[in-house]
């Protein structure tokens, strides 16, 4: 088998949970020996392997296309750059095309009856929007089965102005028809999902795990971590991080009211609350602790002393597909608290790798803190576990092993046809 040439496309190569996921498969298939390249929206490394999806000379056409559609509520049905992605470089040396998060202004999907007839295509599912009319999550709503419309999620991201979400959903299904894709999902619980899909349901699906990278995300002496970020050593640290903090769907206002029961059941003087991630600054929570805020932290090995400076990281998401956060914090040896949702106990297996909460009980959540506070045992225990369960199932090598034998699959499929 040849060393394969693979071509990334995602919004970008390290923001937010699709780009960090898509940037370390990136660089652990170029470790494998695999070449591997991303054309992203917003780049943000030096990496001479990435480049932006739009030329100059395109950029502008794109743009127009963008204010047009959106003005419409037709989100995403057209951009130059994608149709004429099959006459870049990068794409015609490719043996593999993998695409991530595609719904952030800077690609049309309406391009892949095209894309994925010159090339296998591989779709890792970072959320609900490839089979909805429009929303990321439909927290509970099921009208993604039946053709959407009428939907309850309208301002919800990416928002729409007018309710074309019927219309949208059968743009997907007819473009779905002319496409050849192969479904990746993180999670069991996204998986269930496109299987269940009218509109993926059709194509191959397949369960590959988020990797962590446990080199990195490791266990770091707790004193000196919070001595590098400024933390007192005697309190109790809760970590409250998100790419973005202020998106309701991270669960800030059940944070706070988490954190107002907490208050009635311990001792307000030695807890401290750590808020990471972009909003933090702007976030206002109402809570008897001192809060320390860090903003957005780019450097993984920052990121790793975070963690390692916290007793529990707490996430009460509303919705999430297979949070990396978790995974860090559970590769740092970090007990995490969470909510019973999406692929969330697929990581936090209740009382052995972490604490889930029931879903959208504030109450519980503060349940789950007060107990890891105050047991120092028991988040010795969770701590073990976490970093064992880390170990042996998602190292970021095993990850990338997997989707190095789903592209030779597909490879070999297409050399044989």
């Amino acid at each position: 088998m040849k060393n394969l040439s693979v071509l990334h496309i995602n919004e970008s190569d390290r923001l937010g949970g699709a780009g960090r996921s898509a940037y370390r498969i990136h660089e652990s298939l170029r470790r494998m020996g695999l070449r591997s390249r991303m054309l992203v929206h917003r780049k943000s490394t030096d990496d001479d392997d990435v480049r932006p999806i739009s030329s100059n000379n395109v950029r502008f056409f794109d743009l127009a296309s963008y204010h047009t559609f959106e003005r419409l509520s037709l989100q995403y049905l057209f951009y130059p750059s994608s149709f004429l992605l099959v006459n870049h470089e990068w794409f015609k040396d490719a043996d593999v095309i993998q695409l991530f998060n595609t719904h952030e202004n800077y690609f049309a999907h309406t391009a892949l009856p095209l894309i994925s007839r010159r090339r296998p295509v591989v779709w890792r599912l970072s959320d609900m929007w490839s089979l909805t009319g429009h929303c990321t999550h439909s927290l509970g709503c099921e009208r993604w089965l039946t053709g959407c419309g009428s939907c309850p999620l309208l301002s919800d991201y990416p928002a729409l102005r007018w309710d074309t979400t019927a219309m949208l959903w059968k743009i997907k299904r007819w473009v779905y028809a002319r496409s050849l894709v192969n479904i990746v999902a993180p999670s069991k619980w996204i998986e269930a999902i496109a299987r269940r899909s009218p509109l993926l349901g059709n194509f191959p699906v397949h369960h590959i795990p988020n990797g962590v990278d446990t080199t990195v995300f490791t266990p770091k002496d707790q004193s000196e971590a919070r001595r590098s970020l400024g933390i007192d050593e005697a309190k109790k640290v809760i970590l409250f991080s998100s790419h973005q903090i202020l998106n309701r769907q991270k669960g800030g206002d059940l944070m706070i009211e988490a954190l107002q029961r907490l208050a009635l059941a311990t001792d307000r003087e030695k807890v401290l609350l750590l808020v990471v991630g972009r909003g933090a600054e702007e976030w206002k929570v109402d809570v008897p602790f001192a809060v320390k805020r860090m903003g957005h932290v780019f450097d993984d090995n920052t990121m790793a002393a975070v963690y390692s400076a916290a007793d529990i990281f707490v996430l009460p998401t509303l919705a999430d597909t297979f949070p990396n956060a978790v995974l860090e914090s559970m590769s740092c040896g970090t007990a995490p608290i969470t909510f019973d949702v999406g692929g969330c106990p697929e990581l936090v297996r209740h009382m052995e790798t972490g604490y889930l909460a029931r879903y959208q009980d504030a109450e519980d959540l503060a349940q789950g803190m007060s107990l890891l506070l105050d047991d120092d045992a028991l988040r010795m225990r969770l701590r073990q576990r976490s970093l064992e369960v880390v170990a042996q199932e998602y190292p970021r090598e095993l990850e990338a092993k997997r989707f190095k034998a789903l592209y030779e699959e597909l490879y070999q499929e297409r050399m044989t046809a």
